[in-house]
C-alpha cells in the first residue's frame, strides 16, 4: 500500500516519536499518522512472542516501506538470553543489518557484546528490560558503544534531568511516553513462569498480574476467602495505563530525545490513535506552547476513546501510591471500535477494508493526521460487484461507502461509537 497523503511532522529538534508496530499493517498505519520511528520485533529474540511478529520478508517489506517516508526501524532483540539462543544471533543480526534496520534494541550483554563483534556499525539501544535507573549506568553502557538508553519506567523526571547532566551529549535517552504499565521492575517478572509455565523474559508473558485473585490458607486448600477491592474482587498486581500527554513539556526539558509509545499488541485503531494525538500534541508544542495548553483537553477526550485503563504518570512526578498504580479491574475503557480501513480514497467515495459491523444510516469518523476526527455519513453500503446493502457484517470485505467533504487518506482508520 503506497499512502498518498502520510503525514508531515513539524518536529522539535532532536525530537523523536517512536511508535509500536506489532503488525505490516500496524507499521503502515503509524506512518501515516506520523510517527518518526517505529519499533517491532522478528520472529526471534523479541519479547513480544504473541505479537503477530515479522518473517523475513515481512521485515524487508517493513523497511523498505517506513524507509520511503524518512522513518526509522528499531528491531528488538531484547530477551533475557540463555546459551541455546545465542545460537544463529550472528547471522540473525548480520541479516538485519544488511537489510537496513536502524537499530537493535537489546538488553542482555552478551547479546550486545556479540552485536558490536559482529555488526559493529549498527546502533544499539538498550532496552528498558536492562533497568538502567541512574547515571553511573548510563555511562557504563555508553562505555560500551551503546547509543541510546530507554530508561527504565521507575525512573522519576526529577531522575532523569540528573542522569542527562551526568551523561554524554551524544548519549540519546529514550523514555515511555504512553501505554500499559508493567508490575514488575522494568518487566523482570517471575509470574508468568510460575502461573503458566510461559517464560515473560522470553516474550511469552501470560499476564498473571491481569488476573483475579482470593485468598488461600494453608490448611484449608479449596477455601477461597475474597479479597474484595471493589464488587468484582481484587486485582491485587494490576497496574493502570501510563499517559504523559500533559507533562510532555516536562519530558523533553529533563532531556529526553525520544517519545516512546507501548503498545505492540494492540491493534491499527490504538496505534492510529495513540500516535495521532502524540504527534499532535508535539507538533502544537512545537509552534507555540500556549497551543498545545489550549488543546490539553482535547488531547485527553480523543485518548479517553481509545482501549485502555485508567491513566497513571507511573513513576515520572514520584513515587506512586496504591491510588496511582493499582487498577481495581481486568477490563479495559474504550468508546471507539474499528470500523474500516480506507484502501482507495476518492472525491466521491471511498473504497473500505471492513473491520467491524455497521449499517446504512450510521455516522463513521474518520481519524485524519494532524486533525480532528471527520464525520462520514453512510448515505449507501456498495459491494464490489456493484449490489446495495444495508449493513457491513462480514470481517474484511471490500465495500464502497461515500466520501467526506474533507479528503481521506489511503491506510486511514474509521471508526464508530461503542454500543
Amino acid at each position: 500500500m503506497k499512502m498518498n497523503n502520510a503525514y508531515t511532522p513539524k518536529r522539535i529538534r532532536g525530537m523523536e516519536l517512536l511508535s509500536p508496530a506489532g503488525s505490516l499493517e500496524a507499521l503502515k498505519t503509524a506512518v501515516l499518522y506520523g510517527a518518526d520511528a517505529v519499533y517491532l520485533g522478528g520472529e526471534m529474540y523479541g519479547l513480544r512472542a504473541k505479537a503477530r511478529n515479522f518473517d523475513r520478508s515481512q521485515l524487508e517489506e517493513a523497511v523498505e516501506f517506513a524507509h520511503q517516508y524518512g522513518v526509522r526501524v528499531h528491531v528488538t532483540v531484547n530477551i533475557i538470553a540463555h546459551n541455546d539462543h545465542l545460537d544463529g544471533l550472528g547471522e540473525y543480526l548480520q541479516y538485519l543489518d544488511s537489510i537496513g534496520v536502524d537499530a537493535l534494541i537489546m538488553a542482555d550483554a552478551g547479546m550486545i557484546h556479540i552485536a558490536r563483534t559482529v555488526v559493529p556499525d549498527m546502533e544499539i539501544h538498550l532496552s528498558t528490560q536492562a533497568s538502567a535507573t541512574n547515571y553511573a549506568t548510563f555511562n557504563f553502557w555508553a562505555a560500551q558503544g551503546v547509543k541510546r538508553i530507554v530508561a527504565a519506567r521507575e525512573v522519576s523526571l526529577k531522575e532523569l534531568a540528573e542522569i542527562r547532566s551526568h551523561t554524554p551529549e551524544n548519549l540519546s535517552i529514550e523514555a515511555f511516553a504512553h501505554g500499559a504499565m508493567c508490575i514488575s521492575i522494568s518487566g523482570r517478572c517471575l509470574l508468568s513462569s510460575y502461573l503458566s509455565g510461559r517464560d515473560s523474559n522470553l516474550g511469552m508473558c501470560s499476564h498473571p498480574c491481569r488476573w483475579k485473585y482470593s485468598l488461600v490458607e494453608e490448611t484449608r486448600p479449596g477455601e477461597y476467602f475474597p479479597v474484595t477491592e471493589g464488587e468484582e474482587g481484587t486485582y491485587i498486581f494490576n497496574s493502570k495505563d501510563l499517559c504523559m500527554i500533559e507533562y510532555l513539556p516536562e519530558m523533553i526539558q529533563v532531556g529526553v530525545s525520544s517519545i516512546k509509545l507501548e503498545g505492540r499488541m494492540k491493534t491499527p485503531l490504538y496505534v492510529a490513535m495513540v500516535t495521532k494525538i502524540y504527534r499532535e500534541a508535539l507538533d502544537d508544542l512545537a509552534e507555540d506552547p500556549a497551543l498545545y495548553r489550549s488543546k490539553l483537553g482535547y488531547y485527553k477526550e480523543q485518548l479517553s476513546l481509545v482501549s485502555h485503563r485508567s491513566y497513571t504518570t507511573g513513576f515520572y512526578l514520584g513515587q506512586p501510591g496504591p491510588e496511582d498504580q493499582v487498577y481495581s479491574s481486568a477490563a479495559y475503557i474504550k468508546q471507539i471500535d474499528f470500523a474500516a480501513k480506507v484502501l482507495k480514497s476518492g472525491e466521491k467515495e471511498l473504497l473500505i477494508e471492513q473491520r467491524g459491523k455497521f449499517l446504512k444510516g450510521d455516522t463513521l469518523y474518520a481519524l485524519l493526521p494532524g486533525r480532528k476526527p471527520e464525520p462520514v455519513s453512510i448515505s449507501y453500503i456498495r459491494t464490489e460487484t456493484g449490489e446495495e446493502t444495508d449493513s457491513a457484517p462480514h470481517a474484511q470485505e471490500h465495500l464502497y461507502i461515500p466520501a467526506p467533504e474533507m479528503p481521506v487518506p489511503e491506510g486511514a482508520v474509521l471508526v464508530k461509537d461503542s454500543k
